[in-house]
């Protein structure tokens, strides 16, 4: 309920645009509020068909949904978090082909993080679990390729893919996972529609860091993808 009055009052402060004949509330390129409210406003900027139901295919503890009302079937490899479906997102077994009209994906953002057993909670509940060291060119983008068939497979005709990526720095080089997720998502068969930046309220720190060579990142990037040949409300479309 929160989540909502915060949403409309967002909104309704925001000038009506005209597309054809009909018009639509525009969103920012660039968000400050919570993820769970800018899912809900790309589901009512970008879809074409009826968003639910909804397949969260990372859903750990269900973050994004605490105050949604929406129909979500929850995804996890982790039968502890009790969702609906037990399964990689990289395999999906025993998920019919085009049942949905958005997949989210919220993906490990980073590594695992060494062996200070006070990081071991962070670990857990960001999903640092997976290997990301020099046979994975210390990156993740490795999981996107299994996981980008399977959501185009899962998803309906016109059904968007919304993934939140964050950049890294790992081995002492950046990393762009969000440019490899563009790139393989158009490969895989999507049409990448639009990127919007979230941005946080402050960098992550440690009092163990004693040099810094990187801007500290204050942002993830949410990417919009649809199972379609364009991106454009076109023909009567939302």
């Amino acid at each position: 309920m929160l989540e909502q009055l915060a949403l409309e009052c967002f909104t309704e402060h925001l000038p009506m645009s005209r597309n054809g004949n009909g018009s639509y509330r525009p969103i920012s390129s660039v968000w400050e509020g919570s993820d769970g409210e800018l899912l809900e406003a790309m589901f009512k900027f970008y879809a074409v068909i009826p968003p639910e139901p909804i397949l969260d295919s990372t859903f750990n503890a269900g973050r994004f949904w605490k105050v949604s009302k929406r129909r979500v079937v929850s995804m996890d490899k982790d039968a502890k978090y009790k969702p609906m479906i037990v399964a990689d997102n990289r395999v999906m077994k025993g998920v019919m082909d085009s049942q949905f009209g958005v997949v989210v994906y919220d993906p490990p953002h980073v590594g695992p993080q060494g062996r200070d057993k006070s990081r071991k909670k962070f670990d857990v509940d960001f999903g640092a679990t997976v290997e990301c060291g020099k046979d994975q060119n210390w990156n993740l983008s490795y999981l996107y390729p299994p996981f980008l068939k399977q959501a185009k497979r899962v998803l309906k005709p016109e059904g968007l893919l919304l993934a939140k990526i964050t950049d890294m720095v790992n081995n002492h080089r950046s990393k762009w996972p969000h440019c490899d997720f563009m790139r393989m998502a158009e490969e895989a068969g999507f049409t990448v529609c639009d990127l919007i930046v979230k941005v946080r309220n402050g960098p992550m720190v440690s009092n163990k860091w004693q040099n810094a060579h990187h801007a500290r990142k204050r942002h993830c990037f949410w990417i919009v993808c649809r199972k379609s040949d364009d991106c454009e409300r076109r023909n009567g479309k939302k």
